[in-house]
């Protein structure tokens, strides 16, 4: 009886995505703003999945974006060719991963208010695969990005995102 009571739980948590969480470490964010408004439980709740998304994007884990994403996410400023959906962001990592498999992310800030959550992202790594047409010759990869996630039951459902993509093409050599 007690061996199905552990399966049990340890089977509620890997479905509730906690057991993502918990095999993780996640991303801590540098500066951490919180509207004072919000229960301890929507604070945690909201700053946990942004968390997981963000370390989505330092590890390629597709575990940490699919526990964070809402199955009717949407991508509300998609580049072009760009897929909607939880797959839309899954696709763009493995891509870039090709060009930048040392990929890291760092979470500069976090503000946490309303149903928002507004992440600063910094980008670190070497171009050493392939971007379209270019290959890579090592070149340090170094940019930030801006995201705001609308956070509902727990998911994000919602995102617009700026990156300084400026810099990275100069950086990547396709400017």
């Amino acid at each position: 009886m007690k061996h199905y009571r552990i399966t049990a739980m340890v089977l509620g948590l890997a479905l509730s995505g906690a057991a993502v969480a918990a095999n993780t470490e996640l991303l801590n964010p540098g500066t951490l703003v919180v509207d004072k408004s919000l229960t301890t439980s929507q604070r945690e709740t909201m700053e946990n999945v942004a968390r997981r998304y963000d370390t989505f994007w330092h590890t390629g884990d597709e575990t940490l974006a699919r526990a964070a994403l809402a199955d009717h996410f949407i991508d509300k400023t998609p580049p072009p060719g760009r897929k909607q959906g939880p797959q839309g962001p899954l696709l763009a990592s493995r891509a870039f991963r090709g060009a930048v498999p040392d990929l890291s992310c760092e979470i500069e800030q976090m503000i946490i208010a309303g149903d928002r959550v507004v992440v600063h992202l910094h980008f670190r790594g070497h171009f050493t695969g392939t971007f379209g047409e270019i290959k890579g010759k090592g070149q340090s990869v170094d940019f930030i990005a801006t995201d705001i996630y609308q956070i509902e039951d727990g998911k994000i459902t919602a995102n617009w995102h700026i990156e300084d993509n400026l810099t990275l093409m100069k950086q990547l050599g396709a400017l």
